[in-house]
């Protein structure tokens, strides 16, 4: 108990050093996966991790102490934390369950917002086209979801690059990349060490999507052509243009 209750901390901040190069190294789908379960598990140690050390000490205080059924000598000798340790450990632990709280209520918001979205698009198809000169193209989650893409931006692509494009955007369709995304923030939210590896797991995403859209069009260089010419074009438009 002296050692193991602060394996999540040091765990997290592993973490945060190695995400990015298992971003890199690994196969985005093998990355992607293995970012998603880290995240999932060293969140809810840390969560753990810091109720424990807040519990151990504020427990040591007599008037506490006489309300439940444990001895502040044995917790002392087992487990001896400083009364500011623990008073620090209880600030970040509020702060992380208001975060990953906030956080939750906006997901959801989006989420709500997204899949409205869909079904206001007009036809039934995956792909819908919007009347916009401002180039832009995204994928939207729902039941099913839909790819949306604006005539501005099919007028930037020839005819190969618009299928690469495509074919990327349905990857993150079907690979139900916003939940890996959701997952990643949750995490971040709850413990801020986290934070480099919700960014890593972004940028696998892309790269999960390079890939299949890569198989899909049999020619990487294509995909890598239609993404840098598509982010170029959404950027030129403004960040709310911007792909995903």
């Amino acid at each position: 108990m002296r050692f193991s209750v602060y394996v999540p901390f040091a765990v997290s901040a592993v973490l945060a050093v190695l995400a990015p190069r298992l971003a890199v190294h690994l196969p985005p789908r093998r990355a992607a996966w293995a970012l998603a379960c880290a995240a999932l598990v060293t969140s809810v140690g840390w969560l753990v991790a810091l109720a424990l050390l807040a519990f151990i000490a504020v427990a040591q205080i007599p008037e506490i102490a006489e309300e439940g059924p444990w001895s502040p000598q044995v917790l002392r000798a087992e487990a001896p934390v400083w009364l500011s340790a623990a008073v620090v450990c209880a600030l970040v632990l509020l702060a992380g369950c208001v975060a990953l709280t906030v956080t939750a209520v906006r997901q959801v918001r989006a989420l709500r917002q997204v899949r409205r979205e869909c079904r206001e698009l007009s036809g039934h198809g995956e792909l819908a086209v919007l009347d916009e000169a401002a180039p832009a193209a995204y994928a939207l989650p729902g039941a099913p979801g839909r790819i949306v893409v604006t005539r501005g931006m099919l007028r930037c692509l020839d005819p190969a690059e618009r299928e690469a494009l495509l074919a990327h955007e349905r990857a993150h369709l079907r690979g139900r990349h916003y939940l890996f995304q959701a997952g990643w923030r949750l995490a971040a939210a709850a413990n801020p060490l986290l934070r480099p590896l919700a960014t890593a797991g972004d940028f696998v995403l892309e790269r999960w999507a390079d890939e299949q859209a890569a198989a899909t069009v049999g020619d990487r260089s294509v995909v890598a052509r239609a993404v840098a010419r598509a982010a170029l074009a959404s950027a030129a438009a403004g960040p709310s243009h911007a792909p995903g």
